[in-house]
């Protein structure tokens, strides 16, 4: 696969799963684990007024941010995705509200590992703003079966 029809596929992967959870935003964050660096590379919007948090540089992803966000760290030592109903209510073993409210700005979220060969190399993350939300077991599994067909288009896309 070339890296323009994974670029198209990223992108309108991250559309559907964003329309398909009724979302705010949808972002999909890439990895280059040789380099240990990432960026949010994709994001879909309900509305513009919903924050934009692209990212065209890589970023350093293994020495501060692990420290900062239990998310992060979660993604980064390959554990299962992590499903927040409420950021407000969740505790600091699962997510730094600071660095959640500073960052994203979201209320509820899902933070979707796309994991293989013993590596990070995305996280796909819908998200709601103004309100909690309880995800639902067939939201979870829609979530969990899209995440094994992002790795050949991540790949192709981040040249590894």
């Amino acid at each position: 696969m070339d890296k323009q029809t994974a670029q198209a596929l990223l992108t309108a992967t991250v559309e559907a799963v964003g329309r398909h959870l009724n979302a705010d935003r949808c972002f999909l964050y890439v990895r280059q684990p040789s380099q240990q660096h990432g960026r949010i590379a994709f994001q879909w919007r309900r509305a513009t007024t919903i924050p934009d948090v692209i990212q065209p540089d890589w970023q350093p992803d293994t020495i501060d941010l692990p420290q900062e966000d239990p998310l992060f760290r979660a993604a980064l030592t390959l554990q299962p995705s992590v499903y927040v109903p409420d950021v407000e209510t969740a505790g600091p073993d699962v997510l730094n509200r600071d660095f959640e409210h500073n960052t994203f700005g979201h209320r509820a979220l899902i933070h979707a590992h796309v994991q293989a060969d013993g590596q990070l190399w995305g996280i796909l993350q819908p998200c709601l703003f103004g309100q909690a939300r309880t995800w639902t077991a067939d939201e979870r599994a829609y979530v969990e079966k899209q995440l094994p067909g992002l790795l050949a288009p991540i790949r192709a896309f981040v040249g590894e």
